[in-house]
């Protein structure tokens, strides 16, 4: 069977549990891989298994959130590999997960780091990627966003809200950079379980998450954010951008 992504180059912006996930599929397809976090250790990890499987991946610090990291992992990036065909801006501050805190309630410290990291720092991401991407003649960039972006709730404004800015800037750059052969689309998942997560969230909000899908078999897994993410940095997704594409078991139906 062909790999998809084969030939490639994928900056994977954000590591852990969808972000490793995330590299160990692009490897699988034969995409080159730099996979950057804050915590190295988490992103050495995945590209440990990327190498010992016979593929091409550096793992390198990346904090999404400042201008000087953004442009040192583009440079690193380039400089390895000769140039960047994907970006999937994966990253995220989490803070605003207490359901009990609304806009009254939640410290406006957290709200300005939740809009710095989540929503400046895929702005940061997107205006490195877009020159290299550009001059190799275009490009595809994924950004990771949720679901509740596009739902309402009592809970999780400030998430929500830079989830929100994030399509926003998709639909900037999908529009803006067209013509030049950059595609831009967003991948909303619901609750994607992984280690991490099992171990912060409670089993009666697995199964509240498990409730509102459609799909009531399991809930999503970071494997099929990936399996989406390989296919829009694929050629077989050359004709998809400006989408938000929901990958959350039919929680959301969005026309």
């Amino acid at each position: 069977m062909d790999k998809i992504l084969e030939g490639k180059t994928v900056l994977v912006a954000g590591a852990g549990g969808i972000g490793n996930a995330l590299a160990l599929r692009y490897a699988a397809e034969g995409a080159k891989v730099v996979l950057g976090d804050v915590e190295l250790a988490t992103a050495e990890k995945a590209v440990h298994s990327i190498v010992q499987s016979g593929g091409e991946a550096i793992a390198l610090r990346l904090d999404g959130s400042d201008e000087q990291s953004v442009q040192q992992a583009i440079d690193a990036t380039c400089s390895t590999y000769g140039g960047l065909d994907g970006l999937h801006a994966n990253f995220a501050f989490m803070a605003d997960g207490d359901p009990r805190v609304g806009i009254l309630e939640l410290p406006l410290d957290i709200y300005d780091e939740t809009q710095r990291v989540n929503a400046r720092g895929f702005y940061l991401c997107t205006r490195a990627a877009l020159p290299v991407m550009i001059e190799r003649g275009g490009g595809s960039i994924i950004y990771t966003s949720s679901a509740a972006a596009n739902a309402s709730s009592p809970a999780q404004v400030a998430y929500a809200m830079s989830k929100a800015a994030g399509q926003a800037l998709m639909r900037h750059v999908a529009t803006r950079f067209g013509a030049q052969g950059v595609r831009a689309n967003t991948i909303a998942p619901a609750m994607t379980m992984h280690a991490r997560i099992e171990n912060l969230v409670p089993p009666e909000m697995i199964e509240m998450a498990r409730g509102a899908a459609r799909i009531k078999a399991r809930v999503g897994r970071p494997d099929d954010i990936a399996a989406m993410g390989a296919l829009l940095l694929s050629d077989d997704g050359s004709y998809i951008t400006g989408q938000v594409i929901s990958i959350d078991g039919g929680t959301t139906m969005r026309p």
